[in-house]
């Protein structure tokens, strides 16, 4: 799929990232035809920090773009608070229009109680980006979509990763009869959303499936394929990966019941310390992702042997170009 994502001449827009996302906003910002926003981060011996944005964004649509998550400079908890910082900063500093995009949301799986007393972390978060003036939120492929638009008060917009991995699938896919795999039943309607964008792609019927599996306190029990797998390209699909457990039996169990090849879709590369080990081991015979985490979080010996990471940055451009001039967002939340 094609984005148009360059802005109009007469473009009042300005796109900033905070340092970790750097790499990413420079790709959105050559999709857009514009340079990075300007902005400073300084650190203070006490442990406090200040940050501020460089350049003029007096009654300018200012969009933000910043992935939530820890590596070895921040953890997940400090870059939500210097982005709370930088946000208020831009309304204290004439913004007409403050958009964040954070292709990866933290805390967005948390968003219901499991037990007595359990927080729903989601939802507080969204008052506190809503306390400091945010006008909307965008996120990619998120946990639960329904309750990501529910916690929050400005619109909620959730993009879907779906034409991406269509693009890069179907080559693989060719003539043979194909089924898409939830890896459990809680990813059914995500999994159909992507069956319904493959079948229109390849002009032909795809079938749908799913693997039983239950979890309570970590430890997870299951596995059956509540489907036909059997002489069929299986695509399974999820919105995130971390230790990769999920996807390593999902794809053994539909090997065992005869599938010509397990590809694995999914969004979010987490990749906890696990990760390398479990999917070395696996059947999965390609893995694709997306770059809205730093895919060097895997080690490299196993992305070359099995991983293709794809960019997100033409999805998050075209998203900026239609919110600045008004255009449909549609396509880009739909598949």
């Amino acid at each position: 799929m094609t984005f148009d994502a360059e802005l109009p001449p007469d473009h009042r827009a300005v796109v900033f990232s905070l340092e970790s996302g750097r790499p990413l906003v420079e790709r959105v910002c050559r999709h857009l035809g514009v340079e990075p926003g300007a902005h400073e981060e300084r650190d203070f011996e006490d442990g406090e920090h200040k940050i501020r944005p460089l350049q003029s964004v007096r009654e300018r649509d200012v969009f933000v773009v910043q992935s939530f998550y820890s590596d070895t400079a921040l953890s997940v908890n400090d870059k939500v608070l210097r982005t709370l910082f930088f946000l208020s900063a831009l309304r204290d500093a004439g913004a007409e229009r403050v958009t964040l995009l954070a292709p990866y949301l933290c805390y967005a799986r948390k968003d219901r109680r499991t037990k007595p007393r359990d927080p729903v972390s989601i939802r507080y978060l969204a008052t506190l980006f809503e306390t400091v003036g945010l006008n909307r939120i965008v996120t990619v492929d998120v946990h639960n979509p329904a309750a990501y638009e529910n916690a929050f008060r400005v619109p909620a917009e959730h993009l879907t990763a779906a034409p991406l991995f269509v693009d890069a699938i179907e080559p693989l896919v060719g003539n043979r009869d194909t089924v898409v795999v939830s890896p459990d039943a809680g990813g059914v309607k995500r999994a159909e959303r992507f069956r319904q964008a493959l079948a229109t792609r390849l002009d032909r019927s795809v079938e749908l499936t799913f693997i039983e599996k239950f979890r309570s306190e970590g430890v997870v029990w299951g596995g059956t394929v509540v489907g036909a797998v059997e002489n069929r390209v299986a695509i399974i699909l999820d919105d995130l990966i971390s230790s990769g457990t999920t996807l390593a039996e999902a794809a053994a169990a539909c090997h065992d019941r005869g599938a010509h090849a397990a590809y694995a879709a999914v969004t979010h590369g987490v990749f906890s310390s696990r990760a390398a080990t479990v999917l070395d081991d696996s059947e999965i015979d390609r893995l694709f992702l997306l770059d809205t985490l730093p895919p060097d979080r895997l080690d490299a010996t196993v992305r070359e042997r099995c991983v293709e990471v794809l960019p997100c940055a033409p999805l998050l451009a075209a998203a900026v170009q239609r919110f600045h001039t008004g255009g449909s967002v549609v396509a880009l939340t739909e598949g």
